[in-house]
């Protein structure tokens, strides 16, 4: 079977060869975006998956569509509209909230990393997504895909269903079919779980593949930024064009160059040696243990040779341990007043918090809003965490990442010689419901999160109609691997269908 160029795969390629063919246009694709949107996200079905939308968006399309006219293209995005989550920065009119009224009167200085690599790669930025306010770091209740600002976001697959999050909107907006891509973030689970549970693919890039400067943070240990798509393909082109060194965010020096061989999706999975991950992650719904038996047989047809199983000896003992809520509290509290102290007023005497303390003290006062479903318990104690020089985080930070990396997955992908892991990404979406918060039902996610490893999640299947990921889990800056083999595995599993907007699941 011959090698062929992987850009010459997913719904972006295909735009692309429209464009040029002069079937389609930018104005075109953009105005079939915002006309989905009206049409889905605040009438019909009423997902509620956008938070704003970028006022220049047929601007910004009607420059992509004179440069070809020129002669001109502008980039491996060209012409494509991309959705940014509510927590990247953006002075394009929009406003960065992390779905808070706390932040609403403030904007930021500049434009976070990310983006101005998106807009020089020629994508047209559509506007802002719904998300888990504050990135479901508030509260031990909080609701995913619920933010003060944005209302609840909904799974378009059965609406009553939760998006999960932080990356709700990002995920749900691909999946309804707003754009081919968005982009997310995620500290532990936010990328993942919302593209498996909406039935899309995501990518978690190991953390210092892609810059963070710009990005409201929670902690600079586990912070990454990656891409939601409905192809491996599509997601692969847009964190290539995001990934990279920048002189903003140190941890990005550390990464070695990005580089995706051509290669045929049919025929990338033969020769690996993949781990089966059941420990911890099988045996909690049986539907979606037979649905994880289902891709397993798929990537042996496919030419894998599975090691099965390989357990992560250490799920149980981070389950127990307290090590990742100490990091995470503590960084947040100090990189979010580094972070708080670019942005200045958006309105004359506009609110600018300044610390923790100050965006605490606002949901108090404005509690009616902010505070009627879940409370800010989370905040509260990480405003009661001592500095970064504290011994106890110190040794919090350093037994995460061991637990994760050295003693986790790298430790099982040694023991049995295996070049990446599988498992279930979680369960299927639990009910909406604000007043206990989320229900949900298994995780594979936690390891690689707290050792800063990558992820990548593509569509296995269904459970009673609700969508169901499988994770391929890796080294760290492994992800070219891990998008060959997810890509493999798209090739040979029809994983995915489109939403339907079922009311409930009946």
């Amino acid at each position: 079977m011959t090698t062929s160029s992987f850009d010459s795969y997913g719904e972006i390629a295909e735009a692309h060869r429209a464009m040029r063919l002069g079937t389609t246009s930018a104005v075109t694709l953009t105005e079939a975006s915002l006309g989905r949107i009206r049409a889905l996200d605040r009438s019909g079905p009423m997902l509620a998956a956008v938070i704003e939308l970028d006022a220049t968006a047929l601007e910004q399309a009607q420059r992509c569509d004179a440069a070809l006219r020129d002669g001109r293209w502008l980039g491996p995005l060209h012409g494509i509209p991309i959705l940014l989550k509510d927590n990247i920065d953006r002075i394009d009119g929009t406003t960065t909230t992390a779905g808070s009224f706390a932040l609403h009167e403030s904007r930021p200085q500049s434009d976070a990393t990310i983006v101005t690599r998106l807009r020089e790669a020629g994508a047209i930025l559509l506007g802002s997504t719904n998300m888990s306010e504050w990135a479901n770091f508030r509260s031990t209740r909080s609701v995913s895909g619920w933010s003060a600002r944005g209302g609840q976001c909904r799974n378009p697959y059965v609406l009553d269903r939760s998006p999960c999050g932080s990356s709700s909107g990002s995920a749900v907006a691909v999946a309804a079919g707003y754009v081919m891509a968005a982009i997310g973030t995620e500290t532990d689970g936010s990328i993942v779980c919302p593209s498996s549970v909406n039935g899309v693919v995501g990518i978690k890039p190991t953390v210092g593949r892609v810059s963070r400067a710009g990005v409201i943070p929670i902690s600079s240990s586990q912070d990454t930024v990656g891409p939601h798509a409905r192809t491996v393909a599509d997601a692969a082109r847009v964190l290539a064009v995001m990934q990279g060194s920048d002189p903003r965010d140190a941890a990005t020096h550390r990464a070695p160059p990005w580089h995706l061989p051509q290669f045929d999706p049919r025929t990338a999975l033969q020769g690996a040696r993949i781990g089966v991950v059941r420990q911890h992650v099988t045996g909690l719904h049986p539907l979606v243990d037979r649905l994880f038996e289902s891709a397993l047989a798929t990537l042996r047809y496919a030419g894998a040779t599975l090691v099965d199983p390989v357990d992560i000896t250490t799920y149980a003992q981070l389950a127990a341990d307290e090590a990742e809520l100490v990091v995470l509290q503590t960084e947040f509290k100090h990189e979010l007043a580094r972070y708080l102290a670019t942005r200045v007023a958006r309105v004359p005497d506009g609110f600018v918090p300044r610390s923790l303390s100050d965006i605490i003290a606002y949901n108090r006062a404005d509690a009616a809003r902010t505070l009627q479903w879940f409370g800010q318990e989370v905040f509260e104690q990480a405003q009661l965490r001592g500095d970064l020089a504290d011994p106890h985080y110190e040794a919090a930070r350093s037994r995460a990442r061991r637990l994760g990396g050295a003693d986790g997955i790298d430790a099982a992908m040694v023991r049995h010689r295996v070049d990446a892991l599988v498992a279930p990404t979680t369960g299927p979406a639990w009910p909406i419901d604000p007043v206990h918060g989320d229900r949900s039902i298994g995780s594979s996610c936690t390891p690689a999160a707290v050792a800063g490893l990558p992820l990548v999640t593509a569509p296995a299947g269904f459970v009673a109609g609700l969508p169901v990921g499988l994770s391929f889990m890796g080294r760290a800056f492994d992800e070219v691997r891990l998008v060959w083999y997810a890509a493999g595995f798209e090739a040979h599993h029809a994983g995915r269908r489109a939403p339907t907007f079922k009311p409930t699941i009946g």
